[in-house]
This record gives C-alpha cells, structure tokens and sequence, in this order.
C-alpha cells in the first residue's frame, strides 16, 4: 500500500478554520505586493520626468540625445501602472460595490456553493404533487436535462467559435431524437469558480431550479456525441446518483489522476447529490486554494503533473479518502463510450461504418467522442490546432451523417461539409424509411404530458 494512504488522505475541507487558504489572506498579500511595485514605478517614472523636465546637464552630466526614448519609456511604465490598478480594482470591492475591509477577520472562509440544505428530497417530491403537469418521469422514462456551456466571450478565432456551433448542433440533434432538455450556459455564475470548476455552481443552481428533473447530464463543449442510435441503460442506474466514465481498479486501486472523466456525466436531482457538489467544491475557488490543493492531488494522485486543482481530481481525490460516504452511489461505467477519448477513435470511423453500425455506443462505433486536450476556442493545447481541428471535422460529420441519412444525404467524405444526395425523390416520401430508424424512432420519450 502506497506511503500516503498509510499516513491518511489529508481532508478536502483543508484546516478547520480555513484560514490557510483563505482568500482575504492572500488579496492582502497581493495587494501590499501590488503597492510595492506601485511605489517603485512611481518613483522610476518621477526620474525620467526630471530628466526630460531639467535635462540630464542639469543632473551632473551632458545630454544624452536619446530622440525620446525616455518619454516612452515614461509612457510604458504609466501603462504598466494603470494595468496594475485595473488588476487590482475587482477584488477591491465585493459584488455589492461595497469596501472589503482587508484587516477583517475570517474564522472560516472555507467555500460553499449555497445556502446549505437537508430536505432537497422532500421539497422536491411535494413540489411535483403540486405541479402534476410537471411529472419527473414521463411514459416510464426520467426526464434528462443535458447542460453544456462555453465561455462568455468570444474565441481566439473565428475557427473556434465555428466549431462550439457545430458542438451544440450535434447535442442538439441527439437531443431532439431522444427527448432529451438541453440547457446551453454562457455566464461566470460564481466568479471564483472559474475554468474547470464552472460547472459545479451551475449544476447546483438548475437541480433547484428544475425539481421536475430527474438527471442532469453534463457535457463538455469539447464533447461530441457520435452514436446518435445509442440510449442511455438508466435502468442500470436505478440504485445510483452519479455516472461517470472510468474504472473502479484505476481510481481506488492505482488512485490515477485519469481513473475517471469529468466531461460527460450523469448526476441524479437528490439530497444526496447536493451533499456531494458542497463536498467536491471547496478545492475550487481560484487564487491561492486551488494552488494550494493543487499540490495536495499532485502528492497523492498517480501521474498528476504540478498544477493547480482541476474538479476531476479532485472528485478522484474525494472518492478515494472518502469511499465508504459516497463511494455505493457512485457507478464508474465502462462498458460504453460515455467518454471516448478522440484519438484513439477518431481515425477508425471508416473501418467502423465499413463493419460496424450505429447502436453499440462502444469501442465498434463510440457513444461520444471527447477532444480531450484541444482548446479549439483558445491559442493553446496539448495538441497540434490543425490535427484537433481535422479531427472534430470528423467527428461531427460522421455523428452529422447519421442525421443527414433521414434525408437522403450525406457527407462526400469525413473530412468535408460537403454532402451528396443517397437516394431519388419520390412521390410517395412517408413510405420511406431511413436507415437507423431515427425519423420517428421508438425511443423518443414525451417532454410533457
């Protein structure tokens, strides 16, 4: 057994008064930094005014004859001054626009996502006896809400803001087919939960703004589906509240930083999900705690480079030091693509449209295809733009000719937008059939009475 599980997992929660990651803490420190720094370039800038103001003769020497230079020079550092006061502006005041008092004490600052509630079950349940229009099961199915989202500001390029479109056009078209509510956030709903972390203060806002939901199904917008046929076995989950793609070996037995994923997920609308999001969020806040847990996951999560905490370790980390509270409502599921990392698919779909079809949601024809590592909308990843690029090209168009078939088109090839018609017109349309039966497929659940 490794060293760190011998000496005990340190707590999620960190030090009982929270005080050494608190953020008031680390603001102050940065603002005296700040300050510093502040003092310095004023007291630079204040010498090269006089220089140019008295000239360098007056100062005990000749002229230097710089043609300006140290005007500019001036210029550059009166805007490295203003940087450093927009920089720090945000956090001198709270949402309220009210003057946080930096020598305030904070006996526990330790992050939550709300107000803490314990009966999330029981106002639920009255709450779809009052609202009967509203059922959490329709014709035997629980009703699904797949969320997904991307940043509030434009991409680096026009290319990426391209392919967030085709994203949300493929969840779309799963969606539709499967009577699936999509929900598709663009707002910070919680400023210190950025990146990552996002996600758990939005998860947490709609389970209590839509009681009548039973799943909430998130999905990055790096994430493709690309078995439009495949349905989720929620029979299978009927004793679970979370679904996740991973292993049990991976994350309990080598504690690997990649024993699950985080991008696409299943988490059922209950009092105990609730528990688990206010478990899983404190490691989140930006600044010096998510550096400082950062470190912590590193030390005891298997092949974790340094960096700052991500959600999904974090959850690895959750599960391993506290197994015995979550760890029975939790299914890591791998007998489907529920996260199919994309390289390892993507250059197979013709051998598997060759031998395969749609419907098996594995390894044969992939449920979703994950972009793991590609930043589309941002100027960096872990992989060439250009064979990111390519690759969700492919991605969408073979998940899009499952869609295009019910038409009588599809794509020239993989790599094109692209199509060509695959059959006549006739004069006769409703006796046509396509080929998945996706038109009118059995599957499709009612989203209301």
């Amino acid at each position: 057994m490794r060293e760190s599980v011998k000496r005990g997992l340190p707590s999620v929660r960190g030090p009982a008064n929270g005080r050494s990651l608190a953020l008031p803490k680390a603001r102050s420190i940065q603002k005296t930094f700040n300050n510093l720094k502040i003092t310095i370039l004023c007291g630079f800038v204040t010498i090269l005014v006089l220089r140019g103001t008295i000239g360098v003769g007056n100062l005990g020497g000749q002229g230097t004859g710089d043609g300006g230079a140290s005007q500019k020079v001036a210029e550059e550092n009166a805007r490295a001054l203003e940087e450093i006061r927009r920089k720090e502006d945000p956090d001198e005041e709270n949402e309220l626009g009210m003057q946080i008092d930096s020598n305030a004490t904070y006996p526990n600052v330790t992050y939550t996502l709300g107000p803490r509630i314990s009966d999330w079950d029981q106002q639920r349940i009255t709450w779809i006896k009052e609202n009967p229009q509203f059922p959490s099961y329709v014709n035997g199915k629980p009703r699904i809400l797949l969320v997904t989202g991307s940043q509030p500001n434009p991409c680096d390029s026009s290319v990426g803001d391209h392919y967030l479109l085709k994203g949300i056009k493929n969840k779309i078209d799963y969606c539709r087919l499967h009577g699936i509510e999509i929900v598709y956030n663009m707002a910070h709903l919680d400023k210190e939960m950025a990146g990552y972390w996002a996600k758990l203060p939005l998860l947490r806002r709609l389970m209590l703004s839509h009681p009548e939901v039973e799943w909430i199904w998130w999905m990055d917008s790096d994430a493709m589906f690309t078995d439009m046929v495949f349905e989720l076995p929620l029979d299978k989950y009927k004793n679970y509240n979370f679904v996740l793609h991973g292993w049990e070996n991976l994350v309990y037995g080598k504690q690997s930083w990649i024993g699950l994923n985080t991008g696409s997920f299943l988490i059922r609308n209950c009092q105990w999900s609730l528990d688990i999001l206010d478990a899983w969020a404190p490691m989140g806040p930006k600044g010096k705690i998510r550096e400082e847990a950062g470190k912590i996951l590193t030390a005891h999560l298997e092949g974790r480079p340094a960096f700052e905490a991500d959600d999904q370790s974090a959850l690895i980390y959750l599960l391993i030091s506290q197994k015995k509270l979550w760890g029975d409502k939790v299914f890591l599921e791998s007998s489907y693509f529920l996260h199919g990392f994309w390289v390892v698919v993507v250059d197979k779909y013709e051998d598997m449209i060759r031998t395969y079809h749609p419907g098996l949601g594995d390894e044969r024809w992939p449920f979703v295809t994950h972009f793991v590592g590609c930043k589309p909308c941002g100027s960096y990843g872990d992989y060439p733009v250009e064979r990111c690029l390519k690759s969700m090209e492919r991605a969408f168009n073979f998940a899009d000719n499952q869609i295009l078939q019910i038409y009588g088109f599809k794509h020239k090839s993989l790599n094109t937008a692209k199509v060509k018609r695959t059959r006549n017109e006739t004069a006769s349309p409703l006796e046509v059939k396509d080929e998945f039966n996706l038109l009118h497929p059995s599957f499709t659940a009612s989203k209301s009475l």
